[in-house]
């Protein structure tokens, strides 16, 4: 298997998953330069209701943003093993309890474009990071058109008004739901999802993203 990984690495050099720089021998999934600068969220924020607040890892911009794309829009489904443990190391040094990990659902017609689930991916990285199972909860039942291209808020909200069903509640009935998503701008997506799951029995939802949109209202909590 070391053998496999070293000629792995001799063809595919290893890259950071912000920036693109080759790694060096004692850098993982970043590179020293990015874990340094990139834009830290510090502490959680809360956008929208319906869950008790959000961690995100980074805000939503520069290397942040288009390692974001390419991810979503360019085939680099690998990014979310990184993501993924970001998000874990987040979760773990704050504390977060909870007792079902579950993912933001795509569409079943974004997903066949696509090729992988993103949010999913994420998830089952985070999930196996926390030594926990990841739990499908949700189905999106309407093909909406993509939250960034909704202008306002409140275009964003009923975008997705209605576009979630739970799945096998008894699997999260009375229990802590931990929500995984890749950003969160409005936090109209996690307060659509979160009420789905909280109708549906669960007892709160707490929220994790790698990114959050700059808030122009800076009235994130720190």
């Amino acid at each position: 298997m070391k053998l496999i990984a070293w000629l792995l690495d001799l063809i595919y050099p290893p890259k950071c998953a912000f920036c693109g720089k080759l790694l060096k021998k004692d850098e993982t999934d970043l590179c020293g330069k990015c874990r340094k600068e990139l834009p830290e969220v510090k502490g959680s924020i809360k956008r929208g209701e319906n869950y008790r607040q959000c961690w995100p890892v980074y805000y939503y911009e520069g290397d942040v943003a288009e390692s974001v794309r390419r991810f979503k829009f360019a085939g680099m489904q690998q990014y979310a093993r990184v993501y993924g443990r970001l998000i874990a190391m987040t979760l773990l040094r704050n504390r977060i309890e909870f007792d079902v990990l579950t993912w933001v659902p795509i569409s079943r017609k974004r997903r066949k474009e696509r090729g992988y689930e993103q949010t999913y991916l994420i998830a089952k990285t985070v999930a196996a990071e926390l030594g926990c199972d990841c739990v499908s909860t949700l189905k999106k039942v309407r093909d909406n058109p993509p939250q960034s291209l909704q202008k306002t808020a409140a275009n964003r909200r009923g975008n997705v008004l209605n576009a979630y069903q739970a799945v096998r509640p008894e699997r999260f009935s009375g229990k802590r739901v931990l929500l995984i998503d890749d950003i969160v701008t409005t936090g109209a997506t996690l307060s659509e999802c979160s009420k789905t799951l909280r109708m549906a029995g669960a007892e709160q939802v707490e929220c994790a993203t790698l990114a959050a949109a700059q808030n122009s209202d800076n009235s994130d909590k720190k």
